[in-house]
């Protein structure tokens, strides 16, 4: 999820565990340590490639932030060393921020190695976009709500707690959403005669009822859209060729391995000017991707990039509306 979510989230949780025992310090806390794990973008790793799948690997893992937190509280001791007495209490309100950081983030399309180094495949339910008001501005109001309300009553601690509660709600209706929506693009694929390899869902932009799908198969992979207030109707699929074709000869480096499993398949590769660029599909909507990588040379195919490069994102922002347009009228059309 995006930081200030994160952020909110760890002060929310913080309030809700330690609040009534420390006070404000409990938010502070809560919400440096919310933001802690997403540290690890300032941290280069040498190529574009690697810094981009290498994000929410060892600094999401709930092994190694496990073996962080008695860290954090030796330096939450030292700065409120009359606090120590809560020492056990700090223990349990560390953790938990660091465990719904990284449980929350594996609600993305993104994914998160919450098992490394035991298990380096990245967990993805993808039931949430990385940025939805919805789910953040409950929490807010009620960490806002501790920060501000008097200490000599419990209702800025009760308002918190409301506030986890109803954004725990709303991502439990994400997931639900999530089934509504697998269960709709596997009846329409199976009625319009269309076989596929892997069905990727996730929801568009800042909410959770206007829903993509990435169908891939052998040739490439179709693009759908669908809004769970559709009430007629099939969903339309669009196919989109990918030349894998043009991964001969470097099929076997690094970056283009690294990619193929970090998207889980669900990528594209297309010809640009004259560079070899794979797409991750599982971000963005036809034909632009969040992350897209060059990784070879038409005019060299068998030689390996010095450096991989990204391939700079173009931001449409009128789609942005579509996109509300599309949620309520199936006559919108997105994409291409």
């Amino acid at each position: 999820m995006d930081s200030v979510t994160q952020l909110v989230l760890g002060a929310a949780v913080g309030e809700a565990v330690m609040g009534r025992k420390v006070g404000n310090k409990a938010v502070l806390w809560g919400a440096i340590a919310g933001t802690l794990p997403d540290l690890d973008v300032f941290i280069p790793l040498g190529d574009v490639v690697r810094d981009f799948t290498y994000h929410r690997s060892a600094s999401h893992s709930l092994f190694v932030l496990a073996a962080l937190t008695p860290l954090m509280v030796w330096l939450i001791n030292k700065v409120h060393p009359r606090l120590r007495e809560h020492r056990s209490r700090w223990m349990l309100m560390i953790y938990l921020v660091f465990a719904t950081h990284v449980l929350l983030d594996s609600f993305t399309a993104y994914g998160t190695q919450i098992f490394w180094p035991f298990v380096t495949t990245p967990v993805s339910w993808s039931t949430i976009f990385i940025i939805d008001p919805l789910y953040t501005l409950p929490m807010g109001v009620g960490v806002l709500a501790a920060l501000i309300m008097t200490r000599d009553t419990n209702r800025g601690h009760l308002l918190n707690g409301y506030g986890l509660v109803l954004s725990a709600v709303y991502l439990s209706w994400t997931v639900i959403a999530k089934q509504v929506v697998d269960s709709k693009i596997e009846e329409d694929l199976q009625a319009q005669d269309i076989p596929y390899q892997k069905i990727f869902t996730t929801p568009s932009p800042f909410n959770s009822l206007l829903w993509r799908a990435v169908v891939k198969v052998d040739d490439g992979y179709y693009e759908g859209i669908y809004s769970v207030l559709d009430r007629e109707g099939s969903t339309r699929f669009s196919f989109y060729p990918s030349e894998e074709n043009l991964l001969s000869g470097i099929e076997n480096h690094w970056p283009v391995q690294r990619l193929k499993w970090f998207s889980r398949g669900l990528y594209s590769v297309s010809q640009r000017n004259a560079d070899i660029v794979i797409s991750d599909l599982r971000m963005g909507i036809e034909p632009n991707y969040v992350f897209s990588f060059k990784v070879g040379e038409i005019s060299n195919p068998h030689a390996e990039p010095a450096v991989p490069e990204a391939i700079p994102n173009r931001r449409d922002l009128s789609k942005l509306e579509l996109i509300w347009q599309r949620i309520w009228d199936q006559t919108v059309i997105l994409g291409r």
